[in-house]
């Protein structure tokens, strides 16, 4: 498995932007596509996002489209997401992901990935 380190999370009120990023190691990084999850509480954990291995296709949650975007440098191993014009509802624990499969295309379920990183907390007030 590989390891993942998320940073970038905080309180912002609704409006603001932020910028997570999530560090990968243990694993060829530039292989596998990877994506972002979030999870709010007493709410299962959703998909928010996701980037082919090889950066061509990306996928949005509708809820996110227009507003985030998600990108990768597989140079320096590191996914990003960057979150702009936020709610109050993207409140949630936001964590990276690696799909389990080498060349495998995005998937929203969260049964494809079997890395993930610990999470970091985005709390937006309104």
């Amino acid at each position: 498995q590989a390891q993942l380190v998320e940073s970038g999370g905080g309180l912002v009120q609704a409006g603001d932007s932020l910028r997570l990023s999530c560090v990968a190691s243990g694993r060829t990084f530039s292989t596998y596509s990877m994506s972002w999850f979030r999870q709010a509480p007493g709410k299962e954990r959703e998909f928010v996002a996701g980037i082919s291995w090889n950066t061509i296709s990306t996928d949005y949650a509708d809820s996110v489209k227009g507003r985030f975007t998600i990108s990768r440098d597989n140079a320096k191993n590191t996914l990003s997401l960057q979150m702009n014009s936020l709610k109050a509802e993207d409140t949630a624990v936001y964590y990276c992901a690696v799909r389990s499969s080498r060349w495998a295309a995005i998937g929203r379920s969260i049964y494809g990935y079997d890395s993930w990183g610990q999470g970091t907390q985005i709390t937006v007030s309104s």
